[in-house]
């Protein structure tokens, strides 16, 4: 028996990297999982890793009334949704004296107002269900990451978001859980632009002590524990996966 058989979970981001590696382990655990992703194709390669039923679906994460859609079609497929994994995000460092409003807007339309939105279309399902929501936060949420302002602004607007919709729906019976990594091995941190003068800095921070970054495995993890019944106590927590960054 997996801790998730009979269970329908929705992972936004499940193209590559944390998504992807998350979405996996659900699916390991017996869940019918539902890969969201803008890159329609690597959803589907996902899905297709996962098979036991498990579809794709592409999503801006950022749009409301597309994320509606998505979270009403799942339901509609399936009956019922149990657990919602918010891991969709975007990455953009520099000198906040470069930053443009554009550029800001993105970051946190994808990152904070993303995870809202799909946060508000699936909760009125998860309270049905007794489900649960995981969000990927980051160690740029928790404490301060130079070059980072937009970044760390949308993932400590996460952490916070975690824990007021903890409190408000405790009573409910919907849990609320965050993971917060730090340098993990995946397309998004390989591919992110950092300015010449700053790459090194930030790369030895994500580095700290290990000297490497994590592999998506392990925050997959993490998010699949605090969704899972072992986790049932927990809800408001923002758990750091960082080797000790933070500490």
């Amino acid at each position: 028996m997996g801790r998730f058989d009979g269970r329908v979970v929705l992972v936004t981001g499940s193209a590559s990297g944390i998504g992807q590696a998350t979405a996996v382990r659900f699916g390991e655990d017996g869940a019918t999982v539902v890969c969201v992703d803008l890159n329609v194709e690597g959803a589907a390669a996902t899905a297709d890793k996962i098979g036991n039923g498990a579809t794709s679906v592409a999503l801006d994460v950022s749009d409301f009334a597309a994320a509606k859609v998505v979270v009403d079609d799942v339901v509609a497929a399936h009956g019922k949704l149990d657990v919602l994994a918010n891991v969709a995000g975007i990455l953009q460092f520099g000198h906040a004296t470069d930053l443009g409003i554009d550029e800001w807007n993105r970051v946190i339309g994808v990152n904070l107002t993303g995870t809202f939105n799909m946060i508000r279309h699936a909760l009125p399902h998860l309270l049905e269900s007794g489900g649960n929501v995981v969000n990927v936060a980051s160690s740029s949420g928790i404490h301060g990451q130079p070059y980072g302002a937009a970044y760390s602004a949308s993932k400590g607007g996460v952490v916070l978001m975690t824990k007021a919709l903890a409190v408000e729906y405790a009573k409910k019976g919907v849990r609320f859980n965050a993971v917060c990594p730090g340098g993990v091995d995946t397309p998004l941190v390989g591919n992110m632009t950092i300015p010449d003068d700053v790459e090194g800095f930030l790369i030895a921070r994500m580095e700290l002590v290990r000297g490497k970054f994590a592999p998506p495995s392990d925050i997959a993890s993490v998010m699949c524990f605090l969704a899972s019944d072992d986790a049932r106590y927990m809800t408001g927590t923002a758990i750091p996966v960082d080797y000790g960054m933070t500490a």
